[in-house]
């Protein structure tokens, strides 16, 4: 092929855990993106995201669908200590928090009805209040579970929860639990562990990635309350993470990677989500993600189901490509940051320059453009479909795309912070079991 790069290393492996967003890397191996720059790729599903951190800090992994937050606090040196970096932005969306039937049965009577008796979406955390309420009345603590603590589903629930009024917890120094003061106990399961985690009752909701709230509707355990479109539009979800050094050495090779991953990710939007059923059979096989298809079409195909039968239209949901979803915009970056810091796991407090220059060193958007450059030189894809002009910074997220009504502008972080009304803020820390300052 007259585009192919002189890849500096040809043979890699690549990990991932088994979710929906990981698609653009099947994708790109299924339809021979990988093979058209050279590259022979393995995938290899691994056990949990500590797992896959590992295998990319210590080589065994060339690099690996990553949870957001992980190169940045990698990065930071929150939890392992190793600098990261992402030139490419697996997805939006494609989050939900769902609770067991039990807990749905108690937050119904706090969640006002549509005409023809369905739930108003979206619900606010305010419903399970009450209920949280109840249960600390009775001695019994209230666990929920998400998947890794630099998680964007850890960040979400803590969102949500705080957004109802309810304290998520504070992480210090001292206490890596996160439990600090909290109303409800949030604490680590594996993203396909969740459905039978919760039906044996251990924890009584969770926040994860697809396919695993529509498993809960399928198997009638439980009941998605919001999906993360809904908690804040268009959020940033996965990154394709590789080390600093991978980069530096492998630098033809990065770009050929991400021009694959690109490609990938147009064929999953393109002509209205088209190829989606396609996307779906593949995702479908044990190698993959290893749930049913059906169950992975539930939230694939542009809708989502919260009850059995009370299917929504959500188009976004799972967005790979619009709304430049691939780009890894700086302000992406700093909002993981803000979460980090509002709840203790960045004890201290940060100038607004300081998030600037973490986002910088992880956020790597010139490599990016860098690969869709020489994508639009070879035809492959449109001049249009690329934010050329920006300076890293989405435009801010309106108040209205966001479930408590509160903007963002990664440009203002510290402002950001102070606007939110449970969290640190300020010089405040977590000093034992209480927030001082």
């Amino acid at each position: 092929m007259a585009g192919m790069l002189d890849v500096e290393k040809d043979e890699l492996t690549f990990g991932f855990i088994k979710l929906t967003d990981m698609a653009p890397l099947a994708v790109a191996y299924e339809n021979g993106y990988f093979e058209d720059e050279g590259l022979f790729v393995t995938l290899e599903a691994q056990a949990n995201w500590k797992v896959l951190l590992d295998g990319v800090i210590d080589g065994q992994l060339d690099g690996a669908h990553m949870l957001a937050g992980q190169p940045l606090a990698a990065t930071i040196g929150f939890g392992t200590e190793a600098h990261i970096i992402t030139p490419f932005s697996m997805d939006l969306n494609g989050n939900g928090i769902t609770v067991s039937n039990e807990i749905w049965e108690l937050m119904r009577p706090h969640i006002p009805s549509m005409e023809d008796g369905r739930p108003v979406h979206p619900i606010s955390a305010s419903a399970l209040k009450p209920v949280v309420e109840q249960f600390a009345d009775d001695g019994k603590p209230f666990n929920m579970g998400m998947v890794f603590p630099v998680s964007t589903h850890n960040y979400e629930l803590r969102y949500w929860l705080a957004a109802g009024g309810l304290e998520p917890g504070f992480y210090s120094p001292d206490d890596i639990t996160g439990q600090i003061g909290a109303d409800v106990l949030l604490s680590v399961t594996p993203p396909p562990q969740m459905p039978a985690t919760m039906e044996a009752g251990t924890i009584y909701g969770y926040s994860v990635g697809e396919p695993w709230n529509q498993q809960a509707v399928f198997k009638g355990i439980g009941v998605p309350v919001i999906t993360d479109y809904e908690l804040w539009k268009n959020n940033p979800e996965k990154v394709f993470g590789i080390t600093d050094a991978f980069a530096e050495e492998n630098p033809q090779t990065t770009l050929a990677i991400v021009k694959a991953l690109i490609r990938a990710a147009m064929w999953l939007d393109e002509n209205d989500n088209a190829n989606r059923e396609a996307a779906v059979e593949l995702l479908a096989r044990s190698e993959y993600v290893g749930a049913d298809a059906e169950v992975i079409a539930n939230s694939m195909t542009g809708t989502f189901e919260y009850e059995r039968g009370d299917k929504r239209e959500v188009p976004d949901f799972n967005t790979f490509f619009r709304h430049n979803a691939t780009y890894p915009y700086y302000s992406d970056a700093v909002w993981y940051l803000t979460q980090m810091r509002r709840w203790g796991q960045i004890a201290d407090a940060k100038p607004d320059s300081w998030y600037d220059e973490v986002a910088k060193s992880v956020y790597k958007p010139e490599i990016y453009l860098e690969a869709a450059r020489l994508l639009v030189e070879e035809g492959l894809a449109n001049e249009g479909d690329f934010p050329w002009d920006s300076d890293g910074y989405k435009a801010p997220t309106p108040a209205g795309d966001v479930i408590d009504g509160i903007g963002y502008d990664g440009k203002q972080p510290n402002a950001y912070l102070d606007s939110l009304p449970i969290g640190l803020k300020g010089d405040q820390k977590v000093v034992g079991n209480e927030v001082q300052g």
